[in-house]
């Protein structure tokens, strides 16, 4: 808003569109906080600078996520933020209705969320919030509950994406990064100066097939990314699951879908995937050097379109401090969960383990979350939803499953806060068996509980979860304590999910 259209609006107008900068008269209170969630999809801490983890330096380095950094140094960054079941439908169901799956509905992908629960979009809507969300949604038939929404259906598509809305589809060109925060911004010009606002910015990116935007197809292209090392791991030392699933880098990533590799003809030189064509040509690559070429190729895709958020990141934070909203919004940024960049070999989340369970979370909230303050408290998606909530003056249910985590952004330490986090896996795609588990501050225990086998990870000790210690002797008192650890939580969230006997018991 320019200076001439707020002295013509008058002050109380200016003031109810969140302009704090401004001081209030005694008495009144200061506007609600404007709220904007950028999520994304698939995106993991490795792969934010701010993070600090395998790649933060590399990242740091070749500006992947400078706007994303700067958030963290202006805001608080969460480094034990968790989900409860690393899928993207089950994810964002439990953000949205601060529940887990088995209680939410949204086990899977595809389902719906289960018809009249509460979620924080109404419940702002409840106390004068207006409201949007633009970009990916991905829960079946269920809409959102906002004033203005524009959806991918489904998982939407990187290029030229289709949306719906209440009218039904409507085509777009471009970039999908792009449109959904340029349908972002267009929102929040029209929008009612006088109400506060919640904004949802959802983007599809990093999510598989890793498409980047043309002005990325290049970049990165004369640097090598840093392999883990436990790129050829042979999963010896753990339960018989993690030899079992179809996430590898070197046998299960495509060629065609994931890395745009044609078989049988030439491809043009100028085209965006010349180049790779004609390099996987002329080496072509077999056995561990197959390996490490797709990783090459698969993590330059994934940080372009890790970078085509940042830079939504970036334009949103612009649009704010431009136009004097910035002092009185709350900036968050997260993701549905995390993602393997090459650990264990593998590619996509699902499992309890580390790579997987992590969600970054990053909150910017003005003279409320301390500038570069690392609150380590366990904190999961199921809490998302009670804050945004809180933030803005709402109500949320005293039986949700998780509880709000406005505390700890003003600094302060509940004495009952959770010394652990409850998961739980139900589909079995990708050759991923169900579990359920616990992560506690040092260990992670879990139960494939179709295979009937348990495996337990000392953190402390072993941080890449390569040796399952759950049989070793050294071992026991703290197996029973986690196992009690487990069942409590199956109790108190009322997760009564039965344990299948193996096949080959009676």
């Amino acid at each position: 808003m320019k200076r001439r259209d707020f002295l013509k609006a008058g002050l109380a107008t200016y003031a109810l569109a969140g302009m704090s900068r401004l001081a209030w008269p005694a008495g009144e209170k200061a506007a609600k906080p404007n709220i904007v969630f950028i999520f994304s999809d698939d995106h993991s801490i490795q792969t934010i600078g701010a993070y600090g983890g395998r790649l933060a330096e590399f990242c740091r380095k070749n500006s992947v996520t400078p706007n994303m950094d700067r958030l963290a140094e202006q805001g608080a960054l969460f480094p034990n933020s968790f989900c409860g079941n690393s899928l993207c439908s089950p994810s964002r169901a439990s953000v949205l209705t601060g529940l887990h799956s088995h209680a939410n509905g949204v086990m899977l992908l595809d389902n719906p969320i289960r018809e009249g629960l509460w979620t924080y979009p109404k419940a702002l809507r409840e106390v004068g919030y207006q409201s949007a969300v633009f970009g990916k949604w991905h829960l079946a038939t269920t809409r959102p509950e906002t004033d203005y929404w524009r959806i991918f259906p489904g998982q939407g598509e990187y290029q030229n994406p289709k949306l719906l809305g209440p009218d039904g589809e409507e085509s777009h060109e471009g970039y999908a990064s792009d449109i959904i925060t340029d349908m972002a911004l267009g929102w929040l010009k029209k929008r009612d100066p006088a109400k506060p606002f919640l904004l949802m910015v959802h983007h599809k990116a990093p999510h598989r097939n890793w498409i980047p935007p043309e002005r990325y197809y290049r970049w990165l292209d004369d640097v090598t990314v840093p392999e883990p090392d436990t790129l050829f791991d042979d999963y010896s030392g753990r339960a018989s699951p993690s030899k079992k699933q179809k996430l590898t880098i070197g046998a299960d990533m495509d060629l065609n879908y994931d890395l745009k590799v044609t078989s049988g003809k030439d491809v043009p030189p100028d085209s965006p995937y010349g180049p790779r064509n004609a390099d996987f040509r002329q080496q072509k690559p077999e056995g561990r050097d197959l390996t490490r070429w797709k990783y090459q190729q698969y993590m330059k895709d994934y940080l372009r379109c890790v970078k085509s958020v940042d830079d939504s990141v970036g334009r949103i934070a612009e649009y704010l401090k431009a136009r004097d909203l910035d002092a009185n919004t709350v900036v968050i940024y997260a993701s549905d969960q995390g993602f393997y960049n090459g650990e264990h070999g593998w590619f996509d989340k699902r499992w309890i383990y580390e790579e997987s369970i992590h969600m970054p979370l990053i909150v910017r909230w003005p003279g409320v979350a301390k500038a570069g303050s690392r609150p380590s408290l366990m904190v999961q998606n199921i809490d998302y939803g009670p804050t945004f909530a809180e933030i803005g003056g709402g109500k949320a249910p005293e039986d949700l499953h998780g509880r709000s985590i406005v505390p700890i952004l003003r600094g302060r330490t509940p004495s009952d806060w959770r010394k652990s986090v409850y998961y739980h896996y139900y589909d079995p795609s990708y050759g991923v068996a169900k579990h359920y588990g616990v992560r506690t501050e040092r260990y992670t225990l879990a139960y494939f509980y179709e295979a009937d086998e348990w495996e337990l990870f000392d953190l402390e000790k072993d941080a890449r979860q390569m040796l399952n210690v759950y049989a070793e002797p050294a071992y026991a008192k703290t197996v029973a304590e986690t196992k009690a650890e487990l069942e409590r939580l199956r109790a108190l969230y009322k997760d009564d999910t039965p344990r299948i006997p193996p096949r080959n018991r009676l």
